[in-house]
C-alpha cells in the first residue's frame, strides 16, 4: 500500500522538526535529546515520534540532506573554469561547515550509496584539481577524505567562537599547503635529505 500524501498541517510540523533537528544537532552533534527537538520545533514529543519513530531515523533524514548538498556543492565546482580554485573552496567550505555542525563527523561517516556518492563527486573534483597541476598527483580520494575527516574533527575540538575560526584557518592552510604541488626546489631539497 503505498504512502498517502501528508496533509498540510501534518507536513509542516515535519518540516518544523526537520529545521530544528538541523539546527540542534548542527550545534550538539547526534547526542541531543529528541525532547529537545521538539520543544525547538514548537511541536509535543508524539509528533516528532508519528514522522520519526527512532532518533536515528530523524538523524538520517538530517545527514541525507546535509550530505545531498554537499555532493551537489562538489559536482557544480567539479566544472568550475578553475579546477583548482573549485577544490579548496570545497575544502573551505567543510571547514566552515565543520566550525558551525558539530555533526558533520557523523555525516561524513555515514556508509552506503550517499557515501559512495559523494567520494565519487570529491574524485571528480580532486582529479580535475590535479589535472590542472594545483593538487599534488600522489593524493588519492581516501587520503582526501582522511584529511576532511581529520580536519573536521580538529575544528570541532577546538575553542569556541574566534579562537575556533583561528584554529580553523590555520588547519586549512596546513592542508591546503599539503595538498599543493611540491616545488622543483622543494623536490630536489627532500630528495637530498632521503
Amino acid at each position: 500500500m503505498p504512502d498517502r500524501p501528508l496533509r498540510a498541517d501534518a507536513r509542516r510540523n515535519r518540516e518544523k522538526v526537520l529545521r530544528a533537528a538541523r539546527d540542534a544537532f548542527a550545534e550538539s552533534g547526534y547526542d541531543v535529546p529528541l525532547d529537545e527537538i521538539a520543544a525547538r520545533a514548537g511541536v509535543g514529543p508524539g509528533t516528532v515520534y508519528r514522522h520519526f519513530p527512532a532518533k536515528e531515523a530523524l538523524f538520517q533524514a538530517v545527514v541525507t540532506a546535509r550530505i545531498e548538498d554537499l555532493i551537489g556543492d562538489a559536482r557544480a565546482r567539479a566544472t568550475a573554469v578553475d579546477p583548482g580554485g573549485a577544490f579548496f573552496g570545497f575544502l573551505a567550505r567543510v571547514a566552515q561547515e565543520a566550525t558551525a555542525k558539530r555533526d558533520l563527523p557523523d555525516a561524513i561517516a555515514i556508509a552506503g550509496s550517499l557515501q559512495d556518492s559523494l567520494y565519487a563527486a570529491l574524485d571528480v573534483l580532486l582529479r580535475r584539481a590535479q589535472e590542472a597541476g594545483a593538487v599534488r598527483a600522489d593524493v588519492g580520494t581516501r587520503e582526501l577524505i582522511a584529511l576532511f575527516k581529520g580536519m573536521v574533527v580538529g575544528i570541532r575540538g577546538g575553542p569556541a567562537g574566534a579562537a575556533n575560526e583561528a584554529l580553523r584557518d590555520r588547519i586549512v592552510a596546513v592542508i591546503t599547503d599539503g595538498l599543493r604541488p611540491p616545488r622543483a626546489a622543494d623536490a630536489g631539497t627532500a630528495a637530498s635529505n632521503s
